[in-house]
């Protein structure tokens, strides 16, 4: 089953400067996509139109069955989860009350609104990514590494039938770049169905849960494939415009 489809998707700028050039892509349900490139290259563009927050300005995308410029960006929004490091979480919040705020994308608790029901899917969702045991803590008492994992939590506390995940490691040291991954494998694990898209800068911080690859070279697709056939020290160097030696060990990337 198709969750995205892009059909010669380009993005140009009010002076007609091209971000993105003659795109075409498809995420199948059960992939798991990293998105890789230089910056500037386009990812956070690319990830922007596939989480219905731009339109194209040619071309043809399809998100969920929905075709833009034919359907309502408000519903299909909700129906994407978005982890982006840079969401900000209230430090007063408990864990699963800031987690909650996923259902209705919002900083802010509506506790008049929640049922017991509502808090036990937030411990569910922290508990899928293996940290249940954050559920009773303030936000700002949490690693930053803990915090995005909680972020992670909060976009799939909606049940998302895609998950995007802008840079998620940004910014952690070891162990808890190690901690995130071990999640996104146990995500990948326990929801097998669920397609994730990544943006990524480096190979060290793609769980081994990655099964496709898309590089972006200014704006362009320059490959696309699965993982083990498009992390190649050729192309990956093309990608850079820089000699990369790549390594792959047990599902794991290092360049």
């Amino acid at each position: 089953m198709s969750i995205v489809s892009l059909r010669r998707l380009s993005i140009w700028t009010p002076e007609r400067v091209r971000i993105l050039d003659d795109i075409s892509w498809e995420v199948r349900a059960g992939e798991h996509w990293v998105v890789l490139g230089p910056n500037g290259a386009g990812k956070t563009t690319l990830l922007s139109v596939v989480g219905a927050e731009r339109h194209p300005s040619e071309g043809e995308v399809v998100v969920l069955g929905e075709t833009f410029g034919r359907t309502d960006m408000r519903a299909l929004r909700r129906r994407i989860g978005r982890v982006d490091p840079a969401l900000r979480m209230l430090d007063w919040l408990q864990a699963q009350e800031a987690v909650l705020t996923g259902l209705h994308n919002t900083i802010w608790p509506r506790w008049d609104d929640w049922r017991e029901a509502d808090y036990l899917r937030a411990r569910e969702a922290l508990e899928l990514i293996g940290c249940g045991d954050l559920a009773g803590r303030e936000i700002g008492t949490l690693s930053h590494g803990e915090r995005q994992r909680v972020r992670i939590a909060r976009a799939l506390v909606s049940e998302p039938e895609l998950l995007l995940l802008d840079e998620p490691a940004t910014g952690l040291d070891f162990p808890a770049r190690e901690a995130l991954l071990a999640s996104l494998d146990a995500l990948a694990a326990r929801r097998p169905a669920l397609p994730t898209i990544t943006v990524s800068h480096h190979l060290e911080d793609l769980p081994s849960s990655v099964s496709h690859v898309l590089l972006l070279r200014e704006g362009r697709v320059l490959a696309a494939g699965a993982a083990r056939e498009t992390l190649t020290s050729d192309l990956v160097s093309a990608c850079y415009g820089f000699p990369i030696d790549v390594h792959e060990l047990d599902g794991r990337w290092a360049a």
